[in-house]
């Protein structure tokens, strides 16, 4: 049996796209509930830094020390220039809803619209990023991989199609929301497709121990 990467987040669209994304690596992908690992306070603490680095990193060394196996964490969102960067590390909370995650992503859209109402297009320019941390074992130097994409803040959303502010962002490189894109156009040219595409070339070259 193929060795055991952990991939450590419990966003079920995150998974999903992991798996595509990363589904010709020569490791075996699991995730926190696969381990039967359920969460508990200490992890509902870890997202407390100012960086995408710095939750990606806690979260990856939290699970690596845990589980003892090789870990990659991602931390990911999108920012709009005029906004100063927001939402940024707080994308997943932007709008201080709590609920369900479809409803979450609702919230936060409206938020951000909200936000943007009446402004003209070079005030609506954005990037989605993403920043993976990933420990070869428990006691190791953290690598770090980081994925951008350039687009706007469409004035509504279109498709039903990803999660989180996909059906917002009109992406530069395929011409359409990524609500809009199919999987593979999406992961081709999305901030996430692109870290974790550096994060599979690197272990096909540094073979795990």
């Amino acid at each position: 049996m193929t060795a055991p990467v952990l991939v450590a987040t419990r966003s079920s669209g995150k998974r999903k796209e992991i798996v595509q994304i990363l589904r010709d690596i020569p490791y075996r992908l699991v995730f926190p509930e696969d381990l039967g690992i359920i969460e508990g306070v200490d992890e509902e603490r870890l997202e407390t830094a100012d960086s995408f680095e710095g939750n990606a990193r806690r979260k990856a060394e939290y699970f690596a020390r845990l589980t003892g196996l090789p870990t990659a964490a991602d931390d990911s969102g999108l920012e709009v220039f005029s906004l100063g960067g927001q939402p940024g590390v707080r994308s997943r909370r932007f709008a201080m809803f709590d609920g369900p995650p479809d409803q979450q992503d609702a919230a936060n859209n409206a938020e951000l619209l909200r936000r943007l109402a009446g402004a003209p297009a070079p005030r609506r320019r954005a990037r989605y990023r993403c920043v993976i941390a990933y420990f070869s074992r428990p006691d190791a130097i953290p690598m770090t991989f980081e994925g951008t994409c350039l687009g706007s803040i469409a004035q509504a959303p279109r498709g039903s199609g990803g999660f989180g502010y996909d059906p917002l962002f009109l992406s530069d490189d395929v011409g359409k929301t990524f609500g809009e894109a199919d999987p593979d156009e999406k992961h081709a040219v999305s901030h996430r497709g692109r870290a974790f595409r550096a994060l599979g070339q690197w272990l096909r070259h540094h073979p795990l121990r």
